[in-house]
């Protein structure tokens, strides 16, 4: 089974608060943070382009690791060390992503079920993020909460499951001894007024839990 770089997966989204979003990443990884997964994929290419490189260089300064979601070609560009697929995508997609961006390339799926985490693996994919865990705003379309139980069910697998959705603090460890390898926190950090104090915050849970 493959290491993680880092218990806290750090979910981008530019919408979660006024100051730009590469200031939120810096802020992020000034707390501790080293594993950023680059995500808003509502922009243009070119513009997505453009915010992905000023998230790339503070990512690349701190000494941090650089998921791209969804956009291989743009994860090469950046020189992220991985890209992250959306669910249901195959051994192909997985392959193509290795081919463009190295064999240690860092390949994650997403899943909302445990069967959805059998597929990925079949995939070759080296984790899943598992969401809802717990009810959330931001993933409203997935189905009920799968709650601990649903990761305990996902790490049968063998895959490194990352719990997603509506993790607050005090949850990180219920998810932790139920076999979550990480957390992934969007808006708990995006939408924070002092996300370096949150991450530290995190990062001190997620290492005592």
């Amino acid at each position: 089974m493959r290491a993680l770089p880092s218990p806290l997966l750090a979910v981008t989204d530019r919408h979660g608060h006024t100051r730009p979003l590469a200031e939120t990443v810096q802020a992020v990884l000034d707390g501790g943070g080293r594993w950023i997964w680059f995500r808003d994929r509502d922009l243009e290419p070119e513009v997505r382009r453009r915010l992905g490189e000023a998230v790339a260089a503070r990512v690349r300064a701190a000494g941090g690791i650089l998921t791209v979601g969804g956009d291989i070609a743009l994860a090469r560009v950046l020189g992220a060390a991985g890209v992250h697929l959306g669910g249901g995508s195959g051994p192909e997609a997985v392959a193509t992503a290795r081919d463009a961006l190295g064999a240690a390339a860092l390949i994650g799926l997403s899943a909302h079920a445990p069967q959805e985490v059998v597929q990925a693996a079949a995939a070759g994919a080296d984790y899943v993020t598992l969401s809802p865990i717990f009810p959330t705003a931001s993933k409203p379309g997935y189905g009920p909460a799968l709650g601990p139980a649903g990761i305990v069910a996902a790490r049968k697998v063998g895959l490194p499951v990352v719990a997603l959705g509506g993790i607050e603090p005090n949850a990180i460890a219920a998810c932790r001894e139920a076999g979550a390898a990480a957390v992934a926190i969007m808006g708990g950090l995006m939408r924070a007024s002092d996300p370096a104090g949150v991450a530290r915050a995190l990062v001190t849970a997620l290492h005592t839990a």
